[in-house]
């Protein structure tokens, strides 16, 4: 599914603070990033939602960018996810992958559905400007990238 120049599917999860966002409600303040992540236990998945909670605020207060980290596990587990990473921004639970499979596709593993990792910069329109979905568990977009394409009119100045 190639999702880019598409708009982007509206969802609401709940997050690990215990309430609720809408991509909708996000995107009234300016552009917003989803990750789908496979869950909990993917330490790719681990290593990507460090990069991008090291420029999450940055990119919210001068930007006004939220970053929605969609992950196929139950909210507990993403609550001791978030506490053993010390990340700052809240992960998103999508227990039965529905919003995964909207956005990259899901997959059965071991551990259950999983969603298929991507990354997405949806434009306050919410139009996708930029997909990538990952062909290998290691296949990632790191969160300092987005944070130039983001701030250079979604435009990939390293191409």
């Amino acid at each position: 599914m190639n999702l880019e120049g598409a708009e982007a599917p509206e969802f609401t999860l709940e997050r690990t603070s215990g309430d609720t966002v809408a991509l909708s409600e996000t995107l009234a303040s300016g552009p917003a990033v989803v990750l789908v992540n496979r869950g909990s236990w993917c330490s790719f998945c681990a290593e990507q939602l460090q990069t991008f909670d090291a420029v999450a605020y940055d990119l919210w207060f001068n930007d006004g960018v939220d970053i929605l980290p969609v992950l196929t596990s139950p909210l507990g587990k993403l609550t001791e996810m978030r506490d053993r990473f010390d990340l700052d921004f809240q992960l998103l639970a999508d227990p039965d992958g529905a919003v995964a499979e909207q956005y990259s596709g899901v997959e059965e593993t071991r551990h259950g559905v999983t969603g298929i990792a991507a990354t997405y910069v949806v434009d306050s329109d919410g139009v996708v400007q930029y997909e990538q979905v990952a062909d290998h568990p290691a296949d990632r977009t790191y969160g300092n990238w987005v944070r130039y394409f983001i701030r250079n009119e979604f435009t990939d100045v390293f191409a």
